[in-house]
């Protein structure tokens, strides 16, 4: 039996039942494929199951406002997918529709040629095969593939493979089937070698070498950032700005945020804490958190929280708004920042 018959065969018989899988709707499929990038499925069907009640379809998600997008992704992290899908549903409703062709697929905002080819081929059974780090996992190990898959040379060498080997009439179903098989079958750790389908002919089993393969290039350099936040409560009243663009968390808000300097430092400095009457003072702040670990995919974050009640209303850098703490739940934060205002409440009194 071949490769490809093989995985057809175990899909039909172990295939996943997931909500989008009962449906050719493109915009379903293309919600659940955004939502699922860097995201565990566990994690992601509730998502995908909140947005699906909320927009049921690509037209109300495009007339949402990017705030109530981003407060409905919190918690799901790398959030520049909810303003790529923010953005893309806004395309596509500018094209009348969804999109039938892969070229015109991948001109939307946040999609490449994995997600491209996901909604291509489930959607319209366009034969476009994946390539995902379940489907490099087992390619590189059945063929016995060294050449690491972070390359362009890898990465060229898998995509032709992985076309080469999708059936073009049942594209869809072979493309479910390899996510699947890597995901339950040929996982990255404790892969079900002894009673895999395919053991008989896995390069990688014959020769011991299911542990070293697929091979991947170390390239990441991760660094440290360290922010200090002080929650600004006055009269009923929380100060919050929107970070900007270039960086983390663009488009979220968040409280007073303090980077690369102490707060006794930073107090010093005394600007953002002048009275009413222009004359700074040195604010008493209470600590509620500190050096809170918070691990990014390029960075890892340590924070400090501190809490400033203040009898007078302090002048705010320019870029900080006044809102009531009532409606703090309506703006969308980082998962760091629900965190450390989680332990502001549990601090409470």
């Amino acid at each position: 039996m071949s490769f490809t018959t093989t995985i057809l065969q175990w899909f039909r018989e172990n295939g996943r039942e997931l909500p989008w899988r009962q449906t050719h709707d493109a915009y379903a499929i293309w919600l659940s494929e955004i939502i699922l990038q860097q995201t565990r499925i566990e994690q992601g069907r509730p998502y995908w199951e909140r947005f699906m009640r909320r927009w049921p379809t690509v037209e109300k998600l495009a007339a949402a406002s990017e705030d109530e997008v981003l407060r409905e992704w919190q918690g799901l992290g790398y959030y520049s997918r909810a303003r790529n899908l923010h953005t893309a549903a806004r395309q596509i409703v500018d094209m009348g529709g969804f999109p039938q062709t892969l070229k015109i697929i991948k001109s939307l905002k946040g999609v490449g040629d994995y997600t491209a080819a996901a909604i291509g081929s489930i959607a319209f059974g366009l034969p476009a095969a994946v390539v995902d780090g379940n489907v490099y996992r087992v390619l590189a190990r059945h063929y016995g593939i060294e050449t690491p898959i972070n390359t362009t040379e890898g990465k060229h060498e898998f995509a032709a493979l992985a076309q080469e080997l999708l059936p073009a009439d049942e594209a869809s179903a072979y493309n479910q089937g390899m996510m699947d098989f890597g995901a339950i079958q040929c996982t990255p750790t404790s892969p079900r070698c002894l009673d895999c389908p395919l053991q008989e002919s896995c390069v990688a089993l014959r020769e011991g070498r299911v542990a070293e393969l697929p091979v991947k290039l170390k390239t990441l350099k991760v660094k440290e950032r360290h922010l200090t936040y002080i929650y600004i409560r006055w009269k009923g009243m929380t100060a919050i700005h929107r970070r900007g663009e270039g960086d983390i968390w663009q488009g979220l808000w968040e409280p007073l945020c303090i980077e690369n300097t102490g707060l006794d430092d930073y107090l010093q400095q005394c600007s953002p804490f002048a009275t009413g009457d222009g004359q700074a003072t040195k604010p008493q702040v209470h600590r509620i958190a500190e050096h809170i670990k918070h691990v990014l995919t390029h960075r890892v974050i340590y924070a400090d929280f501190w809490l400033w009640e203040p009898e007078e209303q302090p002048v705010l850098p320019a870029d900080y708004t006044w809102i009531r703490e009532d409606e703090l739940d309506r703006y969308g934060v980082p998962r760091l920042i629900e965190i450390l205002l989680n332990e502001l409440n549990r601090t409470k009194g």
